[in-house]
């Protein structure tokens, strides 16, 4: 036999890149905002021990993210399904000044209030869910839009703050301390958070949303009502946004126009940080949580050092970008390794 007629060895397979590196991306890509928020903490704790770790510290971070937490988990279910909704902070906003205004100017009593701002929220987000689902409008413009009519009919209902007439009793909302001494705006946001996440993860509905949102035709051809899941997740998030204005105008002792519109990018900031932990690019609960905390303790720690207020939103736009790059870049090379 001949050297022409010798079969041609076959090429030796290659290695498979050390399997250490691609677990090691992988890690890094759904825990490296937990990684990161634990490497903040001790940062802070050693620098400055005294007042980073006393108690009164902690609960000052836990009484910042109560609220950012509460309207970021109603953000949560519309991501979820797939949708935005830019109107929250505004909603937020006017219901805090018309919470205060139904009992400064027409006498509502205090429990009647609270309950009109919130079917208010949820009114409004359902409005937001029917133009979105039933007109077609695209989510960005018709929330949008939503939420700029706010704060013109905001401003027709008081120009001013609405800060007299209020009862005492509804700053104690916010101001009171009821259960192990923790401050109510966090014993609030504990309830709520366990209550979506259960609904997202433990009810037929959550497993819905998740449909929705993972796949809108398939979920569709599958038997699943579409358009109705989508309003239930705006209703809950105008809920959750009506809930964070309710709050904040009793933390304030009045009610503000454009007191909550701040909130808007922290919910968001926090959301996406949240999609880069624990799962790969997914909307959860648990994630959000993460994301908030993130934001209270960086904002917190900037105060600690005597960071000029603007330094805030630098760290926080920074911080959202660097977290979500980072498991981006590391969720590539882990898919290559």
């Amino acid at each position: 036999m001949t050297a022409e007629t010798v079969p041609a060895a076959k090429e030796a397979p290659q290695p498979r890149k050390s399997s250490w590196k691609r677990t090691a991306l992988i890690g890094l890509s759904r825990y490296g905002t937990i990684i990161g928020l634990l490497l903040m903490v001790l940062f802070f704790s050693i620098n400055a021990p005294g007042v980073f770790l006393s108690r009164a510290n902690f609960l000052n971070i836990l009484s910042q993210a109560s609220l950012t937490a509460i309207i970021a988990s109603g953000l949560t279910y519309t991501l979820v399904v797939g949708e935005f909704d830019l109107s929250i902070g505004y909603v937020a906003s006017f219901v805090g000044l018309i919470v205060t205004g139904l009992m400064a100017y027409e006498g509502f009593p205090i429990w009647l209030s609270i309950v009109c701002a919130l079917a208010l929220g949820s009114g409004i987000g359902v409005l937001n869910g029917l133009l979105v689902t039933k007109v077609r409008i695209n989510a960005v413009i018709s929330t949008l839009g939503i939420g700029t009519m706010l704060t013109g009919i905001g401003f027709t209902y008081s120009a001013f703050p609405i800060a007299t007439g209020i009862p005492r009793a509804f700053t104690g909302i916010s101001l009171g301390r009821i259960v192990f001494g923790l401050p109510n705006p966090v014993i609030i946001m504990v309830v709520m958070l366990l209550a979506l996440w259960t609904v997202l993860n433990k009810t037929d509905i959550g497993q819905k949303m998740q449909a929705v949102g993972s796949n809108m035709e398939a979920a569709r051809l599958s038997g699943i009502r579409v358009d109705r899941i989508k309003i239930f997740a705006f209703a809950t998030a105008g809920f959750c946004a009506a809930l964070t204005g309710t709050l904040l105008s009793s933390l304030l002792g009045s009610g503000t126009l454009a007191a909550a519109d701040g909130y808007l990018l922290d919910a968001f900031a926090a959301v996406f940080l949240g999609s880069a932990t624990l799962r790969e690019g997914e909307f959860h609960i648990t994630g959000t949580l993460v994301g908030v905390l993130i934001l209270a303790v960086g904002f917190n720690g900037l105060s600690i050092f005597g960071a000029p207020t603007h330094f805030q939103p630098i760290f926080k736009g920074g911080i959202l970008v660097l977290a979500v790059g980072m498991s981006a870049l590391a969720r590539r090379y882990a898919a290559s390794a």
